[in-house]
């Protein structure tokens, strides 16, 4: 019998079988560009240990299932981007060295013919599983990784980074100067002072004209959606879904990736759980009977943030392509083979947005509120952005990258607790196209106002970093991105900061005024004070049409009527600012961890999204 056709034998468990028979499967797994071994696991359901012992047992070497904890180190790998290739290290055991190895099929097959004429080696090989041998490796280089990871950005950038250019002294000009402009913003439209339209003009009306020109800015193009590729032409893509103390959402978040429209064999999905998350690890290896799944364990080292865990596992990525999602994520289940199409389209995009769409609006007014708020961000204002390929301001999640772009330009900040913000404006410092894609993403607003509360402080303070590590060194930033796209980095920035603290200060000032008789404006006949309140109420205007342009694109008529509590909600936003303030100043790189939950059978499927996709298992309890 032919050593191919015996090998697959073994791995399927039928030695002495009928060798005609895998003959289909072998040009099957050709025509689908799979490793022969590989498609005994994802195709035939034979366990990668399994797969891996009975390889032992055909070359008769020995097995461990996982490389024991009595070994001597091996040495640690000198470059770590190569980690994910890696399939053999050597250690000194007793007398001998003995090769640990996880090799391809053929790699077996080469092995074999190896032994047989040097049959005394067969002592010095053991083989193990992939999953296992990985998992020495990372263990082994752990130290190496957790300081890449709070020190990559830190060498490519070495003058833009969170934890080096945000001293106690630029934190507290910030929140200075920001308090002087919401001053003399607020007090303009009470004095005939000219000199002071300018400040009122840059921060609430150019904004505030961004805006309005992001409503008559088309979408997408009108193109037809191309039709899905064979599973031989998609490329590996790898999923980073990060996670702390969230056990109870492993099951909706296998469901989720098990849903995806996309060859399991060309999955590379990475759980990133924080080392002191046991129960959340536990989790974790009860779904690794599915072997697109891995985990990687973060260290409990500070910074305690989600980038800093991203980062920590960029160099194990085995993908072209990388997408993150969090814990309460339920992409489109065509969506990995549409981003990956459009990045094969396009070969200048280095970055594609899904549309994050909240899909619980109807169980509390704030979740309407919030509904209305990513509508209008991820259905008018983003995709403009990028269509005039101004800097985009990423969300936290469903963001694709190219894996070679994300290594290139040093992965996210660690210590930025916004750094889907930052990266944007890293992208746009590179002059690298982000593009903004209506494949959609469902995700659980927080319907608890505390919660919401502690995840927009962290978003707030986030955007304060943002901004004032990248106008520290305000003339090479210009230098990178060219004055049209600083102008707008900037604008849109402000505006996100400042509007709410404007907002919340306006509502009180003219309540104060109206209450003790006086007029709203400076003057009867104030022409000044005209023009402000005119200003002000164009600002006010243009927000709420935006909301408003965001659900009707969404479909999404019956969260229009909780929009009229709008005024409160930016009374919300502005507390949760103030908050950020005071965290900017006493602890800066907090990260206000942000509880999910369950999907509920409240769920909506949007259209073009499947069944399959939409449905979700029962709620469970906020951890």
């Amino acid at each position: 019998m032919p050593a191919t056709a015996a090998l697959l034998l073994a791995i399927l468990g039928q030695s002495g079988g009928d060798a005609a028979l895998t003959g289909p499967m072998l040009r099957t797994a050709f025509e689908r560009e799979m490793d022969p071994l590989d498609y005994c696991v994802f195709a035939k359901g034979v366990s990668q240990a399994l797969a891996t012992q009975r390889c032992a047992q055909w070359l008769g070497v020995a097995f461990f299932e996982v490389v024991p904890t009595s070994l001597p180190d091996a040495p640690t790998t000198l470059h770590l981007e190569a980690l994910a290739d890696v399939r053999t290290f050597r250690v000194r055991v007793l007398d001998r060295d003995v090769l640990f190895c996880s090799p391809r099929f053929f790699e077996v097959l080469r092995l074999k013919a190896w032994l047989d004429a040097n049959p005394d080696q067969r002592r010095r090989i053991c083989l193990v599983p992939e999953r296992a041998l990985r998992d020495y490796l990372v263990r082994l280089n752990s130290q190496d990784l957790l300081t890449e990871a709070r020190q990559r950005l830190a060498r490519r950038w070495p003058a833009s980074t969170a934890d080096l250019d945000l001293p106690l002294s630029a934190r507290i000009a910030f929140v200075v100067l920001l308090l002087v402009i919401v001053a003399l913003v607020l007090v303009s439209p009470f004095l005939d002072y000219p000199a002071l339209l300018p400040v009122v003009v840059l921060v609430l009306l150019m904004p505030a004209v961004l805006r309005l020109a992001s409503m008559f800015c088309p979408t997408d193009p009108k193109a037809p959606i191309s039709p899905r590729p064979e599973d031989a032409e998609l490329p590996v893509y790898s999923i980073l879904i990060p996670l702390r103390d969230e056990a109870h959402m492993v099951p909706q978040l296998v469901g989720a990736m098990v849903a995806l429209d996309y060859p399991a064999d060309r999955l590379d999905i990475k759980f990133v759980v924080e080392g002191q998350s046991s129960a959340t690890i536990a989790a974790v290896k009860q779904v690794f009977d599915l072997p697109q799944f891995s985990l990687v364990v973060v260290p409990d080292a500070m910074p305690r943030t989600k980038p800093k865990a991203l980062d920590y596992a960029l160099p194990l990525l085995r993908g072209e392509f990388v997408v993150v999602f969090d814990a309460e994520d339920r992409p489109d289940s065509d969506q990995l083979w549409r981003v990956a199409q459009r990045f094969r389209e396009s070969l200048e995009t280095q970055c594609v947005q899904a549309q994050l769409v909240v899909d619980n609006g109807n169980e509390a007014a704030l979740a309407a509120l919030f509904a209305g708020e990513y509508a209008g961000l991820f259905g008018v204002q983003l995709p403009a952005l990028a269509r005039w390929r101004l800097p985009v301001p990423l969300g936290g999640t469903s963001n694709h990258f190219r894996v070679e772009t994300l290594r290139a330009i040093g992965g996210w900040d660690a210590y930025n607790v916004t750094e889907d913000a930052d990266l944007g404006v890293r992208l746009a410092r590179l002059r690298h196209r982000v593009d903004v894609m209506p494949t959609r993403t469902l995700e659980e607003a927080p319907t608890n106002w505390r919660i919401w509360l502690g995840q927009r402080t962290r978003w707030m303070k986030g955007w304060m970093q943002t901004l004032i590590v990248h106008n520290r060194h305000p003339r090479q930033v210009i230098k990178d991105m060219g004055w049209v796209r600083f102008v707008a980095f900037e604008l849109t920035v402000i505006c996100m900061i400042g509007a709410p603290l404007l907002h919340s200060a306006f509502l009180l000032l003219a309540a104060l005024r109206l209450g003790l008789g006086l007029p709203l404006i400076g003057g009867v006949n104030s022409l000044w004070g005209t023009v402000h309140l005119a200003i002000f109420v164009f600002g006010y205007g243009v927000a709420v049409l935006q909301t408003i342009i965001g659900l009707r694109r969404l479909n999404r008529p019956e969260h229009l009527l909780a929009q009229a509590f709008l005024p409160l909600y930016w009374l919300l936003i502005s507390l949760a600012t103030l908050r950020a303030l005071y965290e900017l100043l006493k602890r800066p790189f907090h990260w206000a961890k942000t509880p999910h939950r369950v999907a509920g059978k409240a769920s909506v499927a949007l259209p073009g999204m499947s069944q399959k996709n939409a449905a979700a298992p029962e709620r469970g309890s906020t951890s």
